[in-house]
Order: structure tokens, then sequence, then C-alpha cells
């Protein structure tokens, strides 16, 4: 699906990264993708949904079909990556978002043509590091994360039922992570032919990192288990696999993918 791990360097910061999948310990075949483009400085992380054959096809489109579009529009005429001085100013939040789009329709067009998929989905969580900002755009319950120093701090929201409940004040979070209805999202690209996408930006500094997950990581471990593992694994590169590694201690519940990305002065 991608390489491993890389770097890549821009005038003033290098971006290190690192990514990897796993089955987890209780399903047999992972319906996880991932895609680390190191010349686009693109990360996206894709859960899917939709039984053996749709969720591993769902969550593969979308990946591919993202990537492909974020290079066709480089190459366009309002080059979407050209640098801006501000986060108000720059073009990549719409391109992503339109990639992430255009994977919907993709996905929704491969459901309706084979009823083997039918019904199949995806989460999405991507990012585009461009100097020194950041943008994702996001649809379903994989995360976002932003480690600086002592902070941990989770930049997307949740598109889930348990996520609505706690803003409605039916439930704390405490009783979200053993709730029956934790695996139930609310937004998913691909289901429908159309599909609501968040986009964001952030001002990154040096020493940063940005965690992409599926929910196979995050329902097993808490925020702050994250960054101690984040700050103290001697070698970048081994993160994705450390935390794997106590996610499956944890039971495996699901397919585990992480990403991380780390901007360097």
């Amino acid at each position: 699906m991608s390489k491993t791990a890389g770097q890549t360097a821009s005038p003033r910061l290098k971006v290190v990264s690192a990514g990897l999948t796993d089955v987890g310990r209780k399903r047999n075949h992972n319906e996880d993708s991932f895609l680390i483009d190191e010349e686009l400085q693109l990360y996206v992380v894709a859960d899917g949904m939709g039984g053996h054959a749709g969720g591993g096809t769902a969550s593969r489109i979308a990946v591919e079909t993202i990537d492909k579009e974020l290079r066709r529009a480089r190459e366009s005429r309002d080059n979407p990556f050209i640098s801006t001085s501000n986060l108000q100013d720059a073009l990549i939040p719409e391109a992503l978002r339109t990639a992430v789009e255009k994977a919907c329709l993709a996905i929704y067009t491969a459901a309706q043509e084979d009823s083997r998929l039918s019904g199949m989905g995806t989460t999405v969580i991507s990012l585009v590091v461009k100097d020194d900002q950041a943008f994702f755009a996001h649809v379903g319950d994989s995360r976002a994360y932003l480690i600086r120093g002592e902070l941990i701090q989770q930049i997307s929201e949740d598109h889930s039922l348990v996520n609505e409940q706690i803003k409605a004040g039916m439930i704390t979070p405490e009783e979200a992570k053993h709730s029956r209805y934790k695996n139930i999202i609310t937004r998913s690209v691909g289901f429908e032919e159309e599909v609501q996408v968040d986009v964001m930006g952030v001002i990154s500094e040096p020493s940063d990192v940005f965690l992409l997950c599926s929910d196979g990581l995050a329902n097993m471990l808490e925020d702050k288990e994250i960054h101690e593992l984040v700050l103290h694994t001697p070698r970048f590169q081994d993160v994705p696999q450390k935390l794997i590694d106590l996610a499956n201690e944890r039971g495996g519940d699901d397919n585990i993918t992480v990403i991380v990305v780390q901007v360097q002065a």
C-alpha cells in the first residue's frame, strides 16, 4: 500500500514519518489501509467497513483516490501546494476536501457495480504538511492527534454515536469507552454518494508530532499512554510498532493502523 517510513524536506522544516498496519488479535483479515506519500507530504489512514471484501476495498480505493486527486491538483493551473504565508489563504484544505469527496463517489460507484461490495464504506483521516502548516480532512472515527512537548490533543472530532451522546450530556467519556455502541459511526466515505468532510489547519512547530490512527488503536490506549510512548521511544521509526504491540497486549480487538509524522527544524 505504501512505504512504511521516509523523510522529506521543505524550505525550512524536515518531515520524518513512519507507518504500520496490523490485523490485531481478533480479526482474520485487515480492512485498514494507509498511505505515506513522501513527495506530497500526504498521509492517510482509512478504516474500512462492509464485510470481508467490502471494507478492505473501500479503504484501498479511498487512499488511492485521495493520492491520485492531490497529484492531479498539483499539476493543475491552480496548484494548491504553492506556499501561502497564512492558513486562511491556503488552498490545500479545499483540495483535500475535494479528494475525499471524489473517493466517496468512487467507493459508492464501485459498490453499485458489484453486489458483493454493497454497503461498503470507510473512515478517512488525512494530513498534508506544507512548510509550517498542517492540514487535515476527516470523516468517521479514525483520529488525528498533535503531540507538542507535554501536550497531547485530539485534533479531529469523532463522527460517532457515542460522541454525539457525550456532546448531548447523555453519557460521560468514561461510559463511552465501554458503550456497546462505540463502533457506530455517523459519517463514512462511500456508504452514500456524498459525504460532509471536516477540514482544519494548524501552524506546526519544530518537534511537533502528528499521529493518525484507526480506532483499533484509539479504543485500546489512553491519550496519555500514546503521549508517553511517542516521547519515550528512542527511535522515532519504531513508534508505530510500539503502539501496535501495546494495543495487541490489551486484546487487539480490531485492526490497528498508525502513522506518525514529525516536523523537524
